[in-house]
């Protein structure tokens, strides 16, 4: 059974930085293409940044140039790394596998606020 758990979210004021974590357990972590994903009140839960376990990312449209995606495989963990954030970036955010039905985490608040 793999299990994820976020961490890292908080407060913080627009144009700030945080760094969200999720440890996944249960599986061999190296081999999945990890994902971010956010899910904000009224909205979709919506995908925002993806690595290979090779390394290759993608990122949405919104996030792109301001968010970085990382891993290290021997932790089994991935990162994200949010710099220059804004209002609309508020959300919970959390790591899956995409195109897998796995079970979703408790997720990590982020709230951009002055």
């Amino acid at each position: 059974q793999v299990q994820f758990v976020e961490s890292g979210g908080g407060l913080v004021q627009p144009g700030g930085s945080l760094r969200l974590s999720c440890a996944a357990s249960g599986a061999i972590f190296s081999i999945y293409r990890m994902g971010w994903y956010r899910l904000a009140p009224g909205k979709q839960r919506e995908l925002v940044a993806a690595i290979t376990g090779g390394g290759d990312t993608n990122y949405a449209d919104a996030v792109k140039g301001r968010f970085t995606i990382s891993r290290d495989n021997a932790k089994n963990t991935v990162y994200l790394q949010m710099s220059s954030l804004k209002p609309e970036d508020t959300a919970v955010y959390y790591c899956n596998v995409p195109g897998l039905n796995l079970p979703w985490g408790q997720g990590t608040q982020v709230t951009v606020s002055s």
